[in-house]
């Protein structure tokens, strides 16, 4: 990267900023709640906004069979690819995904208005679902994009590609998103970068398992209960073995920053036929939540084998486990450190403060490039945390100087890793 390129990366955002926050605004304005799921309309004004910004985008719309198998109704993921120099240098994949919580009620402000105040601490800042987690990382991609084809057209000299993938089922798993766009072979990116935050970079998140618990016996008289099989005081039985191992779990602790321990959470419980008959039938969700350091292991596995041995214990009593998701571990894989160091010297730069690299709790559908080898950060825009821009809660917003800065910081990150 030449000494001028930041220079112009700057000044051209600047200049820029009107013309984002409008783009932010109308994606704001299109609901894309999931559920219900119908997403491809939303994919559509995204196409065509980024197509009158002299963008190429490609467009697939998955299958029916299989968005309907995510329980959703319609998704259409966007790619826009933009090759750099001789094109023999990195390709970097910059994902974000546009389906969003529904917004439930309690807002104080239209979620589908994209409607912006002006705060005394912090500027301009804009309301609406999605406008934090993830739409305000389709206008930081976008235009960090952007600032490097102007870059090169004064004269900067890039080698590599940048590829943008835009999805629409992280709220359900990403099997449809970049998963899909993996497995068909539509991308196969070297480095990837997924929404997150502006104050600090994650580099490892949390895995997911839920599977369904279905506890049978056999229905009887209560008057006579002896005559049955009582479902619900084995699922107490079996519920009773899996809080113990609850509190096992809670004694391992990870080693990466921000995360602590695993966790398991019974979320979900229904059953029985009348107060006057014996339960035969009881079923309820495990929440089994795995540390990065348990990637690779097999905790459906270990899950089941607990159910069973449980229900064992209890005669009469049969036992059913089914995966309902499961969403690995992502942990930091070699080669990360290229995106890593970039993004934190330039973030610590342009924001004036300590940028950490920690894992999250949660998991995201970034898990979906590290399980194919590819080294994969989560950095975006948005505040320090999730409950500051209210993600997943009424008033969702974010603080519009963090989407410039975290644009900011994300196309030099890029210069860098691109510079011929």
């Amino acid at each position: 990267m030449t000494t001028a390129t930041p220079r112009v990366i700057a000044d051209f955002l600047a200049h820029q900023q009107p013309a984002q926050t409008d783009f932010l605004q109308a994606l704001v304005q299109v609901p894309s709640d999931n559920p219900s799921g119908d997403c491809a309309p939303h994919a559509a004004r995204a196409q065509v906004l980024l197509e009158s910004l002299g963008l190429t985008v490609h467009a697939y719309p998955v299958p029916q069979d299989l968005v309907n198998a995510c329980g959703m109704r319609s998704a259409t993921n966007l790619v826009v690819r933009h090759v750099f120099g001789a094109g023999t240098g990195p390709v970097i994949a910059l994902n974000a995904h546009g389906d969003v919580v529904p917004p439930g009620a309690g807002w104080t402000h239209d979620p589908y208005g994209g409607e912006i105040v002006q705060d005394a601490a912090h500027g301009a800042v804009m309301f609406g679902r999605g406008v934090a987690v993830s739409k305000s990382d389709f206008a930081t991609y976008t235009w960090a994009l952007l600032a490097l084809r102007e870059a090169e057209r004064q004269g900067a000299a890039f080698n590599g590609t940048v590829e943008l993938h835009f999805t629409y089922d992280e709220e359900t798993g990403g099997e449809i998103g970049p998963k899909y766009l993996l497995d068909a072979g539509l991308s196969a990116p070297d480095l990837a970068l997924s929404a997150g935050f502006s104050y600090g970079i994650t580099s490892a998140h949390n895995g997911c398992l839920h599977v369904e618990v279905t506890v049978h016996g056999k229905q009887a008289h209560a008057a006579m209960p002896h005559t049955g099989v009582d479902a619900l005081e084995a699922a107490t039985h079996i519920l009773r073995a899996l809080y113990d191992f609850r509190a096992t779990l809670a004694q391992t602790h990870s080693g990466t920053p921000g995360i602590d321990t695993p966790g398991l959470n019974v979320g979900l419980i229904s059953g029985g036929i009348n107060t006057n008959v014996v339960p035969d039938t009881v079923t309820f969700r495990v929440d089994r939540r795995m540390i990065p350091e348990e990637a690779g292991h097999d905790a459906e596995h270990e899950l089941r084998t607990l159910i069973e041995a449980a229900a064992a214990e209890r005669p009469g009593i049969t036992v059913g486990v089914r995966r309902i998701m499961l969403a690995q571990p992502l942990a930091q894989l070699p080669g990360a450190d290229v995106l890593i160091d970039a993004l934190k010297g330039h973030a610590e730069a342009i924001f004036n403060t300590e940028i950490l690299v920690q894992g999250v709790p949660l998991y995201t559908d970034a898990r979906h490039y590290t399980h194919r080898g590819i080294p994969t950060v989560l950095y975006g825009a948005g505040p320090r945390t999730l409950m500051e821009a209210r993600g997943h809660n009424t008033d969702e917003n974010l603080r519009l100087n963090d989407l410039y800065g975290a644009t900011q910081v994300v196309a030099l990150t890029l210069a860098d890793v691109l510079a011929a």
